[in-house]
């Protein structure tokens, strides 16, 4: 994995001012520390920051075609680069190198910008082809690596952070207040959104074309996700077709998993304790036999901690197991760290733990791992899609007062619940099943947007506007064919192309990865199980509500009966609690203090003093008041790094000139 930028003339040709590109370049430093390259010619510039994994020798970029019509700059890996090479080299293609890089050139130069559509793989690149002066830009399927963009004067830069774009001389990054509105509703930006004034993101799944004399990127998607129709959904499926499928999906995974083994360095893999992580170990261990480095996180706070289901999965497949622990102070201390790598406003301190453990990977000399992500996603396993499904027949008979009770089988603690709380949470848009596309995330974010009451009273009515347009943005994305699938593909796509892509894989994933040097790869996301998931009907999936049904089913002889039956435990972090005392109090009390809040004018220091005191009370223990907390924390942190430090930051990431080597004519 790595980190590009660069710059294209718009207009006339490129100036490069001084230090340019040692500055956006350093900025990545993080994504690639092993080797730096540059190329350009009268209207792009191309720039690398490389993480060294597959062919270390010859794999330098920016990477040309011999003639030098192709250049690119490459972040990412493409799988299937071994499969594509022979087919390119059977239609005349000649390699100079063995990397995946190239096949990247081969393929563009073979089927276009079309190229993608043959890729299996996690990618964001930027290509000119010299001889027709157009730029293409490319994002993977799901939105695994990142790629933003943003216009300045008339010269378009690229980057796969947005600090990055902030390297180019005069170029001032700020946060968009009314961006603030997306994020406290549903979490994240919709694309081509960012928490950003004027940076904008290329979607996942989708390609960009930029001609000579265009004034923007022409941007069309290649790929979504695809379930079947609602009949076809609710179908009854037999115990023999069951079984077929769970083999096929068991076959399927274990394809993606090794493949996702491709590199010429050493692979290891997270294990969590759930069933997503194991399964993916599990497989690797059947596919090759080889004894596995495996690493997890657990939490001095019993509440949040799995190490007993960590352990318990490395000691059955014999793997050599690191782990570490966190606490109040190693969530506090990293905090910051972890705002600058995630570049948005957070709700909760999740990433925190993740880019502890990712430290622990880097220090163990590993450079990749596996993980499990996204298989709740692909094989339903999160309850806000059982809740679709139970809400969606709920409504059918909205006075039903045994049909909202369905909704203790997922969280038996709401047996206790008083009947209104169910009829008051859950029931929240009971009448919009069937019509509103967003039904099934509908109370959350209806929940989520009540932290809007502590923007700044101009900032709150901009986020309120743009929270409106986000989910227009969102509904005019949705496929022709997303109306005819039931409540749980409807659902299973809203959580893929938002809340996966814009913060499961950014804020969680590709940021605190990177901010160690670690590559995630992930074999639930191989757009070939993806694909298989989508045409196996919801009522095998989630079979009498049981969550990943057949994907238990599908690896069962693999694991402990103990992963396979125990509940799922969603993955959390200690929120404002980690802030009680040392650096945590101290980081609240400067970032959050009535001056700070001021200064930013983001947010009212009246209603944020009394969220203030509550917290120090003990007293904050609902999930939207700790969700404004961490959301006001994070946001004044993110308005500080890309407001007063941005120049510091951005002069002390850069790099010495003669760190970067130029390839090709310059």
């Amino acid at each position: 994995m790595c980190g590009i930028c660069g710059a294209i003339a718009v207009k006339d040709n490129l100036d490069v001012p001084e230090g340019a590109v040692e500055r956006m370049i350093g900025a990545l430093s993080h994504r690639g520390p092993d080797e730096y390259g540059a190329w350009r010619d009268e209207r792009v510039l191309l720039g690398h920051a490389r993480l060294s994994i597959i062919d270390l020798g010859s794999g330098q970029q920016p990477l040309g075609s011999a003639d030098g019509r192709v250049w690119v700059t490459f972040n990412g890996e493409i799988f299937n680069y071994v499969e594509l090479r022979e087919d390119l080299r059977a239609r005349g293609h000649v390699f100079r190198t063995a990397s995946d890089t190239e096949v990247i050139v081969a393929a563009y130069r073979e089927w276009g910008a079309d190229c993608v559509e043959r890729f299996n793989g996690q990618f964001a690149f930027v290509l000119l082809d010299r001889d027709t002066g157009r730029v293409m830009m490319a994002r993977d399927r799901f939105g695994i690596r990142p790629l933003y963009y943003h216009r300045h004067g008339d010269v378009l830069l690229f980057a796969s952070e947005v600090k990055a774009l902030a390297g180019w001389p005069g170029c001032r990054i700020a946060v968009d207040p009314a961006a603030l509105g997306e994020v406290f509703t549903m979490w994240v930006n919709v694309p081509p959104h960012t928490p950003f004034k004027d940076v904008l993101q290329l979607p996942p799944g989708h390609v960009a074309v930029l001609e000579p004399g265009d004034d923007a990127p022409s941007i069309r998607r290649y790929w979504h996700p695809t379930f079947l129709p609602a009949v076809e959904d609710h179908r009854h499926v037999a115990v023999d077709e069951r079984d077929r499928l769970a083999h096929e999906v068991r076959e399927a995974l274990a394809d993606a998993a090794e493949i996702r083994l491709r590199a010429d360095v050493p692979v290891g893999a997270y294990l969590s304790g759930g069933l997503d992580s194991s399964a993916t170990a599990a497989l690797v261990r059947e596919r090759t036999g080889d004894r596995l480095k495996t690493f997890s996180v657990g939490f001095t706070d019993a509440a949040y901690d799995e190490s007993v289901w960590q352990r318990l999965m490395a000691d059955h497949l014999g793997t050599d197991h690191e782990s570490i622990r966190v606490g109040d102070a190693e969530i506090a201390g990293a905090f910051a760290r972890v705002v600058w790598h995630a570049e948005s406003p957070l709700l909760r301190t999740a990433p925190a733990p993740l880019f502890a453990l990712s430290g622990l990977v880097r220090e163990q000399d590993f450079k990749v791992v596996l993980t499990g992500e996204g298989a709740d996603e692909v094989f339903g396993g999160y309850n806000i899609l059982r809740e679709a499904k139970v809400r969606a027949f709920w409504a059918r008979d909205p006075e039903s007062v045994s049909r909202p009770r369905l909704l203790t089988r997922l969280y038996p603690y709401l047996k206790q619940s008083p009947p209104e709380f169910l009829k008051r949470f859950y029931g929240a848009g009971l009448s919009g099943a069937g019509v509103d596309p967003f039904f099934s995330h509908r109370p959350r974010w209806t929940n989520t947007a009540g932290i809007m009451t502590f923007l700044a009273a101009d900032v709150a009515e901009a986020a309120a506007a743009a929270a409106t347009a986000a989910e227009e943005r969102a509904l005019a994305a949705l496929p022709a064919d997303f109306a005819g699938w039931g409540p749980v593909a409807r659902a299973q796509y809203v959580e893929m192309t938002l809340f996966m892509a814009g913060y499961l894989l950014s804020s969680q994933g590709d940021r605190m990865l990177m901010g160690h040097t670690v590559e995630g790869r992930f074999p639930f996301l191989d757009h070939n199980v993806a694909e298989l998931a989508g045409r196996i009907p919801a009522s095998v999936k989630l079979a009498s509500l049981e969550e990943k049904a057949l994907l238990k089913r599908a690896v069962a002889d693999l694991l402990p009966v103990e992963v396979t039956r125990r509940p799922k435990q969603p993955y959390r972090a200690p929120d404002s609690s980690s802030f009680f005392t040392g650096y945590g109090a101290e980081l609240v009390a400067e970032a959050m203090s009535s001056e700070a809040l001021l200064e930013a004018g983001l947010f009212s220091p009246d209603r944020v003093a009394a969220l203030l005191r509550k917290w120090q009370a003990g007293k904050l223990t609902g999930v939207r008041d700790n969700m404004a907390f961490i959301g006001v924390l994070s946001t004044q942190l993110l308005a500080r790094q890309f407001g007063p430090e941005q120049e510091r930051r951005t002069h002390d990431a850069a790099l010495p000139a003669d760190a970067v080597v130029w390839r090709g004519n310059t």
